[in-house]
């Protein structure tokens, strides 16, 4: 596996859920997809899966080396879970182009109060990335 860049990123679940109650659908909207809202919607914990996601989301933002300044969205990254339960991330849009090529792995966790994402982005062999840092 050829390593194109990496990403972390800590949340509070505190602040997540803060933010929910304050602008409700409005940011759930502008950041997680309707299946991300649905898949976090059904979990007992939804501030843990909405923080979670929230998370991946930075994380595959700092392995860009951009954040979103670049013309990425909030919603050019979607994590679902596979038939397993296992987070995969679905990339479109500017970040997809950015993406392309490259393999995103990523692991979840989260406790009571802090969730954190950690992201690796393999280059797939055969592939020339061309100029994409």
């Amino acid at each position: 596996m050829a390593v194109f860049s990496v990403g972390v990123d800590l949340v509070e679940i505190a602040r997540i859920r803060s933010t929910i109650d304050k602008f409700g659908e409005r940011f759930l909207n502008k950041v997680f997809t309707a299946a991300e809202q649905a898949y976090c919607g059904s979990k007992q914990g939804g501030a843990e899966c909405y923080a979670a996601r929230f998370a991946a989301k930075e994380a595959v933002f700092k392995a860009a080396g951009t954040g979103l300044s670049t013309g990425m969205q909030w919603q050019d990254v979607e994590i679902v879970n596979d038939e397993n339960g296992r987070p995969r991330v679905t990339l479109s849009g500017k970040t997809g182009e950015l993406f392309k090529n490259k393999q995103v792995h990523l692991s979840l966790s989260h406790t009571h109060t802090m969730a954190i994402a950690s992201v690796v982005v393999e280059e797939l062999p055969g592939k020339p990335s061309g100029d994409q840092q």
